[in-house]
């Protein structure tokens, strides 16, 4: 934008300056053109007057003397030629030319001849004219004169050279004030662009300086800031009034379920503890949409916070955390790695999005069921694959898989609360990553994680899991699904390559996969 005013203003002075140093620098030729064809006029008209007594008869001698001694003290030819065009006097440096005979021609014919209207820095040619000589209105013959014009030239390539500096000034200035004009209009725009980004980031409280530029632009720019501070706002009670909500329904529905969970004894009938299983259930269910309400307001809410983390270690820790509830279902869950895989995100992002991950692909593998995560350098970055071996999800399917309490309409009657790959997007998209899912080959879902790598690789510290209880809890989702059965397997310290952690068959249910 301001490269083309810039270019707008300058062709605009560019033009400006054409129309009017163009007839200025023709004037300034025609005019030093003229004052030298004056000169000569006059010269050869004293000619002429002596002229006219050796054409009637008398001796040439002192005509002679006067057009050698004009030659040799101003360098222009000169000749007198009789009514027939011969020659009569001539100086050291006349030569006879084209230019010369049309002078002739036309003196010899009563009229003076002037020569060209105005001499260009690229013509060569003298400067001819031409008197006749007349007596009593009868052309006796004719006076010629040839001006070399180099001095003439000269002159006016001076003149056009003064022209062009003084433009090329004015070009200078003109740039410098539309640079400086560009700049004052565009400075507004060009920072409510910056701050419209970095808001898109997720910094909402950058703000646009309505302090410079041109009014309507500062009034945008206060319009701006305005409605940036409205959104804001909204959305901060809105993520406020999600958080709240779901902290004061937690302990409430926990009370209920344990109240629901005390009625069971009392249930005697079979469609009493019908009723009652399901009761307990919906309460389940219920808890479930408030964690990952809580998890999604939080991932939210620090967007604008990243860390380095190594993502191939943090892919281990989970692995090793889901491992029980995968054995209880029968599905082998493995790691493939190979060393350190640094990723810079929003805190626990890896962690929380592993978790969904592969919560779902457990869920939907079914017995006898294979989940492999996979950590690898990809595209300047760190990709970490979940690859399930259940029935899939369709195209359409996918398309709707991230959006909030979305479940697949086979996957109804499997736990879940909807929101575990929304989570999962809100995550990557803070992290600046990506989320793709696509079918498994000859079945099942591939979904990958993309983060971008630290431009150091350097890890920082871990997020401190225990400053905050709920985000602690929501680190490690396996611990309540997990049976109590069995120890569980601890975190490993690192990603070795082809890392196996093998599941032991004891019972498990079969689902399509999708979302949870």
């Amino acid at each position: 934008m301001r490269r083309r005013l810039v270019i707008s203003y300058l062709l605009l002075m560019v033009l400006v300056l054409l129309a009017l140093e163009t007839p200025l620098a023709a004037t300034l030729a025609s005019r030093e053109t003229d004052r030298v064809r004056a000169d000569r006029l006059a010269d050869a008209t004293r000619f002429a007057s002596l002229a006219g007594p050796a054409l009637r008869g008398g001796g040439a001698g002192p005509l002679t003397g006067e057009l050698v001694s004009y030659d040799q003290l101003y360098g222009i030819g000169a000749a007198v030629v009789d009514r027939d065009g011969r020659a009569l006097v001539v100086s050291t440096s006349w030569h006879t030319g084209r230019d010369t005979r049309a002078a002739l021609d036309t003196a010899l014919a009563g009229q003076q001849f002037n020569g060209p209207d105005s001499v260009w820095p690229w013509v060569d040619g003298p400067l001819v004219v031409a008197v006749p000589i007349n007596d009593g209105g009868e052309v006796l013959g004719a006076v010629v004169t040839a001006t070399p014009v180099a001095k003439v030239r000269r002159t006016v390539t001076a003149w056009w050279l003064l022209l062009a500096g003084i433009g090329l000034l004015a070009v200078l200035a003109c740039v410098s004030t539309a640079f400086g004009l560009a700049g004052w209009v565009l400075r507004p725009v060009t920072e409510l662009d910056a701050v419209t980004h970095e808001i898109a980031e997720g910094d909402r409280g950058a703000r646009v300086q309505d302090r410079w530029g041109p009014p309507e632009l500062r009034r945008l720019a206060a319009n701006f800031n305005h409605m940036a501070a409205v959104v804001a706002d909204v959305m901060d009670r809105q993520r406020a009034f999600v958080a709240h909500a779901s902290h004061q329904l937690r302990n409430p529905l926990t009370a209920l379920r344990l109240r629901v969970e005390e009625l069971g004894p009392s249930v005697v009938d079979q469609d009493g503890r019908a009723e009652h299983r399901l009761a307990l259930e919906e309460t389940d269910r219920l808890a479930l949409v408030l964690d990952g309400l809580l998890t999604l307001a939080r991932a939210e809410r620090e967007q604008n916070e990243r860390v380095t983390v190594d993502a191939a270690a943090v892919a281990a820790s989970r692995v090793a955390a889901w491992e029980p509830l995968a054995r209880h279902r029968s599905v082998t869950l493995r790691l493939v790695a190979s060393g350190p895989a640094y990723a810079r995100t929003v805190p626990t992002a890896v962690d929380q999005a592993l978790d969904a991950l592969i919560d779902n692909a457990i869920k939907f593998s079914g017995d006898g069921g294979e989940v492999t995560v996979a950590v690898r350098h990809a595209d300047g970055g760190t990709a970490l694959e979940v690859r399930d071996t259940g029935p899939g999800m369709t195209s359409g399917q996918l398309d709707q898989a991230t959006e909030r309490f979305w479940r697949a309409p086979d996957a109804q009657n499997i736990e879940g609360a909807g929101l575990g790959l929304t989570i999962v997007a809100v995550l990557v998209d803070a992290s600046d990553g990506r989320l793709t899912m696509h079918p498994g080959q000859p079945r099942g879902l591939v979904a990958e994680l993309w983060f971008p790598a630290p431009a150091g690789s350097a890890p920082a510290a871990a997020p401190d899991l225990a400053a905050d209880p709920d985000l602690a809890a929501d680190a490690d989702p396996a611990a309540d699904r997990a049976p109590a059965a069995g120890p569980t397997t601890p975190a490993l310290p690192g990603a070795p390559a082809a890392t196996t952690i093998p599941a032991t068959p004891t019972g498990g249910r079969a689902g399509a996969s999708g979302p949870g």
